[in-house]
């Protein structure tokens, strides 16, 4: 893994700029894993509309690959079926271990794309999740919208031209000049008639826009409302509503939600607008369907909070929601539950290289030197090191993973929960890799390294703060980063 990671260091690749995915505004999936013999990257830009083209690029980081196939498959509810004819992927003329296709997402919902290798050691796959929704509609060609309204222009005033006409001159007379009074009438009809054709259009108008909105709100995906409240003391409580998008497919989908990483729900709490207070949180549902957690102690502000949940089928989820708290003066953190302290973010802050720890080491950020751009992917690599400068060997697994990441950009606009094999949710990849017949690897982490790797592509340019965290002799550690992405 770590010969991976250094083979990866450099890599790039592109990442379109989309606003919305199950974590904020952070659409793209990657994951990295073993298709058999074949350590693979896999990058998967879902389509904004549905149905849509699904961009699928796999990078072969390492075994030869003579090639490769990949296949959408649906996962929810009652379309749920065989895969369709695989497609074969397009090798690139510049980079023979990059590979490039498309596969169809007919349906809103979980998806699996499934990626099988051939090559000298045989044939490998294995499956990666992928949520598809709706995030946005496509305009009306600014050619095609001037012909409709000059084509209406002319249809209304043939109308009231006709109306006026035939009102004025239909019972006269071959080659009888009308009268005065005959003008007259013709053109109160031509007024009665504009004033028709001029309800007709608003009436149409509404019309249409009345559709468009019940379209947006059954086609177009959000995440469902978050609650939150405060008792004044120390227990906050959450809340999951309901809206349109998903009543709509309550029929369809099991809504019910399955752990990740050993829990139902995380809850990341930053205070904002300074983002120099940050908590990771683990609620426990109650048997009304509520979330609940007591808080550690807290120090006063306004609190934005991004709940992650996933769905059964393994749609993954991010709520979004805001409160004020006062000073909570509340227990020790507990299990998996962590915080930090940071300095205020300020506007075009310098880069952050290294972040210390409590017990005087310090978490490095081992960049390569190259300008953050947005539209590019790279890998976030981490070095723990003691109080004395060395590397630490006592790296523990933090909720199964080597670390988790969360990547915040200042105006709360991107907001990405990352870890080291990519933005795929545990409990997601269980089911994809279950279905697709793949094996997991469950077995013990074993003795980890004191370098930590993130995949991740930021969306958008601006400023961004990082919160990396690892365990280390059963207590979590979070280092926390700053950085300038441009565009």
């Amino acid at each position: 893994m770590r010969t991976f990671y250094r083979q990866l260091s450099g890599l790039t690749f592109l990442l379109a700029a989309c606003p919305a995915f199950a974590h904020v505004g952070s659409p793209n999936v990657y994951f990295e894993g073993d298709a058999g013999s074949y350590h693979i990257l896999v990058t998967v830009d879902p389509p904004p509309m549905i149905p849509g083209i699904a961009q699928v690029q796999v990078r072969v980081a390492s075994g030869a690959v003579d090639g490769i196939s990949i296949s959408p498959v649906y996962v929810n509810g009652k379309d749920q079926g065989l895969p369709p004819s695989p497609d074969a992927m397009l090798r690139s003329a510049n980079d023979p271990e990059w590979f490039s296709g498309k596969v169809w997402l007919m349906e809103s919902g979980a998806w699996e794309i499934r990626v099988a290798v051939d090559g000298p050691q045989g044939k490998g796959k294995l499956a990666v999740p992928v949520p598809a929704y709706a995030r946005r509609t496509l305009p009306m060609q600014r050619g095609l919208g001037a012909l409709l309204l000059a084509l209406m222009l002319f249809l209304s005033v043939g109308i009231v031209s006709l109306a006026g006409a035939a009102a004025r001159e239909g019972l006269l007379e071959p080659r009888t000049n009308p009268s005065a009074q005959n003008i007259r009438r013709g053109r109160k009809v031509m007024a009665v008639t504009a004033a028709l054709v001029v309800a007709i259009l608003a009436l149409g108008n509404w019309w249409w826009n009345a559709q468009a909105a019940d379209l947006k709100r059954s086609m177009l995906y959000a995440a469902p409302p978050l609650h939150v409240s405060f008792d004044g003391k120390n227990h906050l409580t959450l809340r999951m509503e309901e809206d349109f998008w998903h009543q709509t497919r309550k029929d369809q989908w099991s809504m019910s939600l399955i752990p990740d990483h050993g829990h139902l729900m995380h809850a990341f709490l930053l205070r904002i607008p300074e983002m120099d207070r940050f908590y990771h949180l683990h609620p426990v549902q109650q048997a009304d369907g509520s979330f609940t957690l007591n808080l550690p102690a807290i120090s006063s502000g306004n609190y934005k909070i991004f709940a992650d949940i996933v769905r059964a089928t393994g749609f993954p989820e991010t709520m979004v929601s805001e409160i004020s708290l006062p000073d909570v003066k509340g227990e020790p953190f507990l299990g998996d539950d962590s915080g930090v302290s940071a300095s205020v973010l300020a506007s075009s802050a310098p880069t952050t290289h290294a972040s210390p720890l409590p017990d005087g080491g310090r978490m490095i950020w081992q960049q390569d030197g190259r300008t953050l751009k947005a539209g590019q992917a790279l890998w976030f690599r981490f070095r723990i090191e003691d109080a004395q400068g060395r590397a630490v060997s006592d790296l523990e697994p933090y909720m199964g993973m080597a670390g988790h990441a969360e990547f915040v950009r200042s105006d709360l606009s991107v907001f990405a929960h990352i870890h080291p094999a990519g933005s795929v949710p545990m409990a997601s990849l269980m089911i994809a890799q279950q279905d697709s017949g793949s094996a997991m690897d469950h077995a013990s982490m074993g003795a980890l390294p004191a370098e930590v790797s993130f995949p991740y592509g930021f969306p958008q340019p601006g400023d961004y703060r990082l919160f990396v965290q690892v365990k280390r002799h059963g207590q979590i550690d979070t280092g926390v980063f700053d950085l300038h992405v441009g565009s």
